[in-house]
């Protein structure tokens, strides 16, 4: 697993990236839906921000409630592990319907 602030970065490269295309497809292409376009930009700019706050979770638990700091950093580690996979996984989820949204703005193609 990447660091928090690994994966903060990777989530605004990733969102920025669809964000580029999806300005660039609105200005670039031809009979391109502008509407649908715009408000898949704002779905993206609402993940983003969800993403990076969900992101921000912390473990909820201190070492004295563990009988040593082994048990601590284990149960740290699997609520960490726990946390971001969700978090990955619905980011994922959310950018492909994005993504799907964006393609169905594209001349001659339906969601």
């Amino acid at each position: 697993m990447a660091n928090k602030r690994q994966l903060k970065k990777q989530i605004r490269y990733i969102c920025g990236d669809v964000a580029a295309e999806c300005a660039m497809a609105s200005c670039l292409i031809d009979g391109v839906n502008k509407e649908i376009m715009e408000q898949a930009l704002v779905h993206v700019a609402e993940l983003q921000q969800e993403t990076l706050t969900r992101a921000s979770v912390g473990f909820d638990k201190v070492p004295g409630d563990f009988e040593n700091k082994s048990e601590y950093e284990k149960a740290k580690h699997a609520f960490n592990n726990k946390a971001f996979t969700a978090l990955r996984n619905e980011f994922n989820e959310r950018l492909q319907a994005i993504v799907k949204e964006m393609n169905s703005a594209l001349p001659g193609k339906k969601a």
